[in-house]
């Protein structure tokens, strides 16, 4: 899962970037109203949620709600507001919001709304993912492979996920980066083929043999 932070405290959104990078999260962040909404605006595909800052510079939280909405952006708004602003919440949700924080927040506290917001379905996405005797949960961040269970890294699951999400299609690399790795990532690197080889020795035994299939020059496939 992919999240846009847009908070002009500067240690506040590293601290966030920090903490939610420890729990797999790929993380980006943006300090400036307008740049913020350039982003999501050109980029909204690549992220499934954005924590939002009320009170930013050239653009406030409140615009950038009523923007992204009007633009028909869906991906859903967790807005950070200060104590004096809570009056305003009924405000936030016609706005735009999905859910609010008030701060000052624990870092658990703000985990437990990202966690809610994640969990919400799209469309007719089923909550536990399966492909033949895989079997992925996304809540419980298990994975299972003829019933038993399969330890996977923050990555390897995440891309295990995204695998799964799109059984038979070809996966470009460009996707798996967008998805998976912040706007900082060197696109050069082989990092996804080494853990995509990772991923590949792990559900070696799978009942019906190498799943994960290269498609040369491209990316790859999963063989549904």
């Amino acid at each position: 899962m992919r999240i846009l932070i847009i908070e002009d405290e500067v240690k506040l959104a590293e601290a966030m970037a920090r903490g939610l990078t420890a729990k797999g999260y790929a993380v980006d962040s943006v300090g400036d109203g307008e740049k913020a909404l350039t982003r999501i605006t050109l980029h909204h595909t690549d992220y499934d949620l954005v924590i939002l800052d009320l009170m930013l510079p050239s653009l406030d939280g409140y615009a950038i709600c009523h923007e992204m909405r009007a633009r028909e952006i869906v991906v859903p708004i967790l807005v950070l507001t200060a104590r004096a602003e809570i009056e305003t919440k009924v405000e936030l949700l016609l706005a735009g919001a999905d859910d609010y924080l008030v701060k000052p927040f624990s870092f658990d506290e703000l985990l437990a709304r990202v966690h809610a917001l994640l969990r919400r379905p799209k469309g007719t996405l089923p909550i536990v993912l399966r492909q033949g005797d895989i079997e992925l949960n996304p809540v419980e961040h298990t994975v299972k492979l003829g019933g038993k269970s399969v330890s996977l890294t923050l990555k390897e699951f995440g891309l295990l996920e995204y695998f799964l999400r799109h059984p038979g299609e070809v996966v470009n690399r460009e996707d798996l980066l967008a998805h998976l790795w912040d706007f900082n990532y060197e696109s050069f690197s082989n990092v996804i083929d080494v853990h995509v080889k990772n991923l590949r020795r792990k559900l070696a035994q799978s009942d019906r043999g190498d799943l994960l299939e290269t498609v040369r020059g491209i990316g790859y496939r999963f063989r549904a």
